[in-house]
C-alpha cells in the first residue's frame, strides 16, 4: 500500500489499528489523540488518502459520510468490495436513513461525539472481533433496527419493506447467537458489552 506521512498519525508500541477519516482535520486530529494512548492511529482527510492507507492491519476505521471527492459510503464500498477485514464505525453528522441497512458498516455515530462515546464504539466494536461472522452480523444489524427506530416514526418503519427485511434477519440471527453464546462462561459481560446501542446515550 502507498506511505502516506502526510497525514496526521498517533503512536502508541503495540495495540489495535485504528484508522481516523474526516476532512475536518482538527476534528480528526482530535479523535486520534483521544484514541492513540490505547491504539496505533492515523488519520486521513479525505477518501483517496484514507483507502491508501488502508492495509490488511487495519482494524478499526472510524469514517465521516460526507466529504469532498470520495464520500464516505463509497469509502466504505470500496473497503468492503477489496476484502478489508476491519470493523468500519460511521462517525457522521448525517442522521441514518433506510439506506443504511444495506451499507456495510458495524456502527454509526452522530455527531457530536464525546470522548467517551468514541472509545466505548471502538471498545464495543472491537470486541465483536472476537466473535465468530453471525454473532458480528447479529449486533451490526441490531445497531442499525435501533438507529431506524430513534430516528423514524412508528409509521415510517411500518410502511418501509427494507426494515420489515432487517427485522426478520435479527430475529433469525438471535437463535444462532443465543446457540452461540449459550455455553459462554462470561455470558452478563458478552451481553453487557452490547447494549449501549447508538441513540441510546
Amino acid at each position: 500500500m502507498a506511505e502516506n506521512d502526510g497525514q496526521g498519525a498517533g503512536s502508541s508500541s503495540d495495540g489495535l489499528e485504528v484508522l481516523v477519516v474526516d476532512d475536518e482535520s482538527r476534528l480528526a486530529d482530535l479523535f486520534a489523540a483521544w484514541l492513540t494512548t490505547e491504539y496505533n492511529v492515523e488519520a486521513a482527510y479525505d477518501g483517496e488518502s484514507a483507502l491508501e492507507l488502508m492495509e490488511e492491519s487495519v482494524e478499526i476505521v472510524l469514517l465521516d459520510r460526507r466529504m469532498p471527492g470520495l464520500s464516505g459510503d463509497e469509502v466504505l464500498e470500496r473497503i468492503r468490495a477489496d476484502g478489508y477485514d476491519c470493523r468500519v464505525v460511521m462517525v457522521t453528522a448525517v442522521d441514518p436513513d433506510f439506506d443504511i441497512i444495506e451499507m456495510g458498516f458495524d456502527d454509526y455515530l452522530v455527531k457530536p461525539v464525546s470522548k467517551d462515546e468514541l472509545l466505548d464504539v471502538v471498545k464495543n466494536v472491537t470486541s465483536r472481533s472476537d466473535y465468530e461472522s453471525d454473532i458480528q452480523e447479529y449486533y451490526s444489524l441490531v445497531s442499525k433496527k435501533s438507529l431506524l427506530e430513534s430516528e423514524k416514526s412508528e409509521r415510517e418503519l411500518d410502511d418501509n419493506e427494507e426494515y420489515a427485511e432487517l427485522c426478520a434477519r435479527v430475529d433469525e440471527l438471535r437463535n444462532k447467537v443465543d446457540d452461540a453464546v449459550s455455553g459462554m462462561k462470561d455470558h452478563d459481560d458478552f451481553v453487557g458489552a452490547f447494549q449501549d446501542l447508538p441513540g441510546g446515550s
